[in-house]
């Protein structure tokens, strides 16, 4: 399998990230388990969660993802199999928010007791802070990669500005940078990352890691109805991609699909790979078959004709 660089980090993950926000919501420990298991063995290795999956769930408090692929790592000795990545600073609740560097330090401490290892791969800046500076944000970061916890970091849905702002800061003052960039990017949200966040990361040799590579569920196709949303824990989100343009997308990827013997799902998540400058869409599934689908996925290639048509259903 093609590995891809993290930035310039040194890291190589598979094309492809296994998103984690589905242990403990969608998939409870035992399927978590299983899912882990497929992945890793068809020869993956990228794993994406954060210390807040998953917060939004009744009777959840946080911390739920962790805890299961800690107890998954100590159970199977796969830690050296996979490049985990989490995330700090999304607002969460009684245990605070924010790049603070004393929130920082106190956060890695507690994701490392729950994954149950001694090093994070990819530690992310899961939102901007606005109110705390890149300087004492970096230099939390540089304090935990000296200290052996972290290896290299990144960051989750900033600005184009606050991005170039992060950048500066490490040049000028010598401090770790982002190595990788976590944006919201697939066929149907577009704009918001190619018109400048795509170019400033290809420039900068920055990683791209998409969230949301399948819009919520809506590029599979399986939303074919408006009753059909209320069918699925994602349905709420997904219904807003329930557009003109949106099943104009939708049909495009049933089109190519056909052509391939594939799904559309599958095509959305070749298209993604496919993108110049994206390293590893993060998607994720709450089925073996779900799993299986995206190890097919990133095995698909599309021709230009086929790209050439998901470009013009797109725009």
């Amino acid at each position: 399998m093609e590995m891809r660089p993290l930035g310039r980090s040194g890291i190589l993950v598979s094309p492809l990230a296994f998103g984690g926000n589905v242990f403990g919501w969608t998939a409870d420990e035992a399927m978590s388990f299983r899912l882990l298991d497929a992945f890793v063995d068809a020869g993956f290795n990228l794993v994406d969660t954060a210390d807040v999956y998953s917060t939004w769930v009744e009777g959840n408090r946080g911390g739920e993802s962790e805890t299961i692929i800690g107890k998954w790592l100590a159970r199977t000795g796969k830690r050296d199999r996979v490049v985990i990545a989490t995330k700090v600073g999304f607002d969460w609740k009684e245990k605070g928010k924010g790049l603070a560097r004393a929130h920082i330090l106190a956060s890695a401490d507690a994701s490392l007791a729950r994954l149950r290892t001694d090093r994070i791969d990819l530690y992310q800046s899961h939102v901007e802070d606005p109110d705390v500076p890149h300087e004492e944000t970096l230099a939390a970061y540089a304090e935990l990669i000296a200290a052996g916890k972290v290896r290299a970091i990144g960051a989750s849905n900033f600005k184009p500005a606050t991005l170039r702002d992060a950048l500066d800061a490490s040049a000028r003052l010598g401090l770790p940078r982002y190595e990788t960039l976590q944006p919201l990017y697939n066929l149907h949200d577009r704009e918001g990352f190619e018109a400048e966040l795509g170019p400033l990361c290809r420039e900068a040799g920055i990683g791209v890691i998409p969230f949301f590579s399948l819009a919520s569920g809506f590029l599979t196709g399986k939303y074919r109805t408006e009753a059909d949303f209320e069918l699925s824990a994602r349905g709420k989100r997904a219904k807003t991609y329930f557009t003109e343009r949106g099943l104009r997308i939708v049909a495009a990827l049933e089109d190519v699909a056909a052509g391939l013997g594939s799904t559309p799902g599958k095509v959305a998540i070749a298209w993604l790979m496919a993108q110049p400058g994206v390293t590893a869409p993060i998607a994720s599934g709450r089925t073996m078959e779900q799993v299986r689908d995206l190890v097919d996925a990133a095995r698909l290639v599309l021709d230009g004709k086929a790209l050439c048509t998901l470009e013009k259903a797109s725009v």
